[in-house]
Parts: C-alpha cells; structure tokens; sequence
C-alpha cells in the first residue's frame, strides 16, 4: 500500500514522498536485508532516502526515483510473497528494471523450478529469452558474458528433465583451443573435455545436487561433449544446448543444427564479439542466424550490455570493450 506525504518545503514539484506499507512483518527482514543492506543499495543507485520504521517505509527524493524505488520494494516484496528469495543480485535487478519501466517483470512472471532452487529472469531480455525457449524448438541467445544466456537454457532444461518432458539434456561446445584434436592432449576422453566444459558443469551443480549429476552423467541422462561428438546423430527426446556457437565454423553449425530429432529441443548461445577462430574465419553462429532467424520454430533473442548480473564491474568492463571496437571501426572507415 503507497501513500502519499505532505511535501517538504524544499519541494518544487520535482521531489515527493510516499510512504509504503508491508502487510506481512514476516517477509520484511529478508526485503529490507542484513542490516538494512538491500535500502542501502536501493539508496545507492537510486536518489532517494529510504526511512523504515515497523513496517512502513518512507521514501523521499525526485518523483522519478521515488517512483522506480516504490516499484522496487514492491516486485520484491511480491517475490517474497510467492515463496523466492531476495538476495542482493535480485535487489540490483529489480533497480535497473525498475529504471527502465519494467514493473510487471520484477516479480518474477515465469519460475524455473529445479530440484536445489527457483531462478526467475533479471531482465526483460531474460524474459523474452526463458518464453522463448518454452515456445520455439530452436532459440538463439546472443549477447555478452553475464547474461546468463548458458545458465537460463541449462536451467529450463533441467525443468524439463526433471519434469519428465525430455529423457536427456545434451550439453555441447565446440574446442576451439584445441582444434578439436584432442587426441593430442593428456589423459582419458573426459580428462580432456573437461576443461572446456567446465561452465556447464557448474551450472549443473548448480541446479542438481553433487550425488544426482554423477548419476546422470553415468546414466546418460546428462551428456557433455565437445561439438564435434555430435556429428551423425540424431538427437530425439533431448534438450539440446550448444555454448559458445561462436567458435563454431559455418560447417559445423549446419552440421548441429540439423541433429535436431523428434521432441527435441535445441539452444544455440554465442557472444559475436568473442570469437576466437582464426582471422578471416567466419563464424558458423553470424552465418546460421542469417539463414534460419525467419524460419517458423526459430527465435533469436539479443542481449545487451544493460542484462549483465555479474560484478557491477562486468558491465563496466563490456561497455568499455564496445567503445574501443566502436572507435577503431569508426577508424577503419574513414
């Protein structure tokens, strides 16, 4: 419940006050944080001050702020309501969609359910990304690192499998640092794939207990392997994700893509600005999404820098990487 404060008298119209009310006094140590942590955040990116008192919270600053603070209080303590946690990830998530007029999504309009957590979409794109997957049979994700294009599709798809709608999940990526002759490295077959396969395990641990992954990557029912196991099959009843699509070749990815069997489903996701294939190679991920995105079945979903949740610093990180690409083309051009 919002209502509204008398306004100070430094208010000139652009600054106000409301005052929230929270129903359930149960829910507000986990909305309110450690210490008051998660309105300090609030406080941190938004121009607001942020008072709370039993079960009231008085918000004051520039109308806007109060408002994107007011809907971030909300979508959070909404999602208390419905049983998931609030952690400081969801806090900084809930700001910026908060910033960017994204209300209905803060509180988590489609729950992934897997057998150690629920994981809801941070961001509009997100959203877009996890309808997708449940709608279409072939998806593209294509953005920057911390999106969380691998994690969401490991996560729908362990859904799937636990929900007895696939019999497996196939987990692939192609070896680029290895040309994929890994005959040449040390160690048995699962020594060498390990390493370039890591990312999807940890996802996967992520989701399943320890004991329950070791017994479905011995049962078959979880498979990782590298892209170029993939070839000559026909992948049916499966959840099929392939990472980083950017390293593949155009060849490879014809081949992937038309593994597709019977009640599968496959997730395609790459970062077209990390590719590491040789200078002058093209990369099969720019090339298949060319030639398929307008095809019934197919959806392509892009990411922005604006849908990192990693370290803030990330984000710094990726924008500052696409002004230097921005400048040195804007150089080559000229």
């Amino acid at each position: 419940m919002t209502v509204p404060l008398a306004p100070t008298p430094a208010d000139d119209g652009a600054r106000k006050s409301e005052r929230l009310e929270f129903a359930d006094n149960a829910l507000l140590i986990q909305l309110f944080g450690s210490h008051h942590a998660h309105l300090a955040r609030i406080e941190q990116h938004l121009d607001v001050s942020l008072h709370a008192h039993g079960n009231e919270v008085n918000v004051a600053g520039p109308s806007d702020d109060v408002t994107a603070a007011r809907a971030v209080l909300e979508g959070l303590y909404e999602r208390l309501r419905r049983g998931l946690s609030v952690g400081s990830a969801e806090v900084e998530a809930a700001v910026r969609m908060a910033v960017r007029g994204g209300r209905e999504e803060i509180a988590g309009t489609h729950i992934i359910r897997t057998r150690k957590r629920q994981i809801t979409p941070r961001s509009g794109a997100q959203l877009a990304y996890v309808n997708a997957i449940e709608s279409s049979d072939l998806v593209f994700g294509l953005g920057p690192a911390g999106t969380g294009k691998t994690y969401l599709a490991v996560a729908k798809a362990v859904e799937k499998l636990v929900g007895g709608e696939v019999d497996r999940i196939i987990l692939s990526r192609p070896a680029v640092e290895a040309g994929e002759q890994l005959g040449f490295l040390p160690g048995d077959m699962r020594e060498k794939v390990d390493p370039y396969m890591r990312p999807l395990y940890d996802a996967l641990y992520d989701m399943f207990p320890s004991q329950q992954v070791a017994k479905r990557l011995e049962s078959g029912e979880i498979e990782i392997a590298p892209l170029a196991f993939m070839r000559g099959r026909t992948l049916s009843n499966a959840f099929v994700i392939l990472d980083e699509a950017q390293n593949t070749t155009p060849i490879q990815m014809k081949m992937f893509l038309t593994r597709l069997g019977e009640n599968a489903r496959m997730v395609v996701t790459g970062d077209l600005s990390q590719i590491d294939l040789p200078d002058g190679a093209r990369s099969g991920l720019r090339d298949s999404v060319d030639v398929v995105r307008d095809l019934e079945g197919v959806a392509v979903i892009t990411f922005s820098d604006q849908d990192v949740f990693r370290h803030a610093l990330v984000t710094r990180v990726v924008r500052a990487y696409e002004r230097m690409e921005r400048n040195a083309n804007s150089a080559r051009e000229k």
